[in-house]
């Protein structure tokens, strides 16, 4: 199965985990999902620091969750190892980059997995496969020990079928998790050009969780998306290009011609939309002031065939939360065609207690559309 690029028989209590693979396990080769890694990949000397509350807590690892190569793809399609099916379609896209991680605990393989985060990566795939995913505070997380992207913007958080199972991957990362006794009450929403039934959904699923919602205008939304992207992208440059430059045969022609591409940025350009990030952190730390969450669609289409896959990256809405280094979460909510469409949730810096405590609300509220 492409799921998993290397799969462990394990039996016994514990909450089964699926760990990505860009993840080191003590003992086991890292490949971050790509041939260039894997032909001199060596067995990982310790686990990474985000594994510590895994192993004291008895969770047992099922399995190295297969990926989007190098975690810079939003399609989860894998030339190396396989492309996980989706299992609300094969036909369609599983969402990458954390893409076995999504599929793991959406066909109940896994209880909770682990994935990153770098512009989209733990809730594009959620948002695809109709599962829960939770982008965590930019270092709160320790990255020891984890295959870096973009290292401003990385950030490791769990998945699950829902938000219990955040909830437990979130109490394994971080040993003593708690969520809020009292949920957010008023929420900002912003309102992108997005599939009828998509924005449908969203606002059904708001009026029935009964809190405040009020439309939100943040004119420099895309300027922070904008800005992300290129932060992304020659920061990659820089942690990759030596895989690129040595061995792009064995790298997909998606990765490789997005990695190049980080080279073409200036060090004026760089500077500028790290300039814009500090902006926009300070933007929405007043928006926060008005409203408690910000929320909007993860994804603005459904996910699209596996031959149409490029179509996520100018549909997502997850990088302004990278940009930033804010918490979100994404939750699959019921709509009247075939496929659900996934909110997408945003808190104040450090603000996961807060999220996953509108995540059950918003869950009970689903129950009853």
């Amino acid at each position: 199965m492409t799921t998993f690029i290397t799969r462990f028989e394990t039996s016994g209590p514990g909450v089964r985990l699926a760990v990505k693979d860009l993840i080191d396990m003590e003992g086991v080769p890292t490949t971050a999902g790509c041939r260039a890694v894997a032909d001199e990949a060596e067995p990982a000397t310790a686990d990474a620091r985000c594994l510590a509350g895994a192993r004291g807590a008895g969770a047992r690892i099922v399995g190295r969750a297969n990926m989007h190569e190098l975690a810079l793809g939003v399609t989860g399609i894998n030339p190396w190892f396989g492309t996980p099916l989706n299992p609300l379609d094969p036909a369609l896209v599983p969402g990458g980059s954390s893409s076995g991680s999504a599929v793991a605990v959406a066909t109940e393989e896994a209880d909770v997995a682990y994935g990153s985060d770098t512009g989209g990566s733990v809730r594009i795939p959620s948002a695809c496969c109709g599962t829960a995913g939770l982008k965590t505070t930019w270092g709160r997380v320790p990255l020891a020990g984890v295959w870096p992207l973009s290292p401003s913007l990385d950030t490791v958080g769990p998945m699950a079928r829902d938000v219990r199972g955040l909830i437990s991957g979130m109490e394994l990362l971080e040993p003593g998790f708690r969520v809020d006794e009292t949920p957010p009450l008023r929420i900002g929403r912003i309102r992108e050009d997005a599939d009828p039934l998509i924005v449908d959904a969203l606002d059904r699923v708001l009026a029935a969780s009964e809190w405040e919602v009020v439309d939100l205008e943040v004119p420099d939304w895309d300027e922070a998306t904008v800005a992300a992207g290129i932060v992304l992208i020659a920061e990659a440059w820089e942690t990759d290009r030596r895989l690129v430059e040595q061995h792009p045969d064995k790298i997909g022609s998606d990765v490789v011609e997005r990695i190049r591409f980080g080279r073409g940025f200036d060090a004026q350009t760089v500077a500028s939309a790290r300039a814009t990030g500090r902006s926009w952190r300070s933007h929405l730390d007043l928006i926060f002031e008005r409203v408690d969450l910000i929320a909007t669609p993860t994804l603005t289409v459904f996910p699209p065939p596996l031959g149409e896959a490029e179509d996520l990256l100018y549909a997502r809405c997850t990088l302004p939360a990278n940009l930033a280094g804010v918490p979100a979460l994404a939750l699959p909510v019921p709509t009247a065609g075939p496929l659900p469409a996934s909110l997408q949730l945003i808190a104040p810096s450090n603000g996961e207690e807060r999220l996953l405590a509108a995540g059950l609300v918003i869950e009970e509220a689903a129950r009853t559309l």
